[in-house]
């Protein structure tokens, strides 16, 4: 087992050190990619609250890719992190590019759809996350103010006018 761990380690080291010395797009922008889940379930929707620089807000499960992740698992490891809940998506209802100026940061975000039969109780797995709510699509209108971005509610919006992108339509070499 030692000798697994070993060579293992020497890949790992081997692989680093490439990508440190490969300059090959260096100079190529590179937006910040995210996950995010719009999850259904009988006309409601969960939300996560969390606190983003001393502010409560609400949002959907989200976060970055992770090296090496596919975007499907990134979507799944997000959902479980911030809800406790081992689900896996449906379809996606729409990819994002946002902007935000008061970070000086870019987004490419890709919103998955988990439907649901019956309602489920989330346990925050992440630190950073307060609780877990089921909220109709007009309650968090009510909240547009507290939703962390914008994309909250616009993605929303587009799983319930039907948007549907099929999984399949994701191709990964991991």
């Amino acid at each position: 087992m030692g000798n697994i761990k070993l060579s293992l380690n020497k890949t790992v080291t081997s692989i680093t050190q490439h990508n440190q010395n490969n300059e090959h797009g260096a100079s190529q922008f590179k937006p910040n990619t995210t996950v995010a889940a719009v999850i259904h379930c009988q006309g409601k929707f969960l939300l996560v609250e969390e606190l983003d620089n001393n502010r409560l807000v609400y949002n959907q499960p989200a976060g970055h890719l992770e090296a090496h992740e596919n975007l499907i698992c990134a979507i799944e490891r997000e959902v479980f992190e911030e809800t406790g809940l081992n689900l896996s998506p449906n379809h996606l209802c729409g990819i994002y590019y946002h902007h935000r100026p008061d970070l000086a940061l870019y987004f490419l975000r890709f919103c998955f759809v988990i439907e649901l039969e019956e309602f489920l109780t989330g346990q925050p797995q992440d630190d950073d996350i307060i609780a877990t709510h089921w909220f109709t699509f007009e309650q968090i209108k009510q909240k547009q103010a507290q939703l962390r971005s914008t994309m909250v509610l616009e993605c929303i919006e587009d799983y319930l006018a039907g948007n549907k992108i099929e999984l399949s339509q994701l191709k990964s070499n991991l």
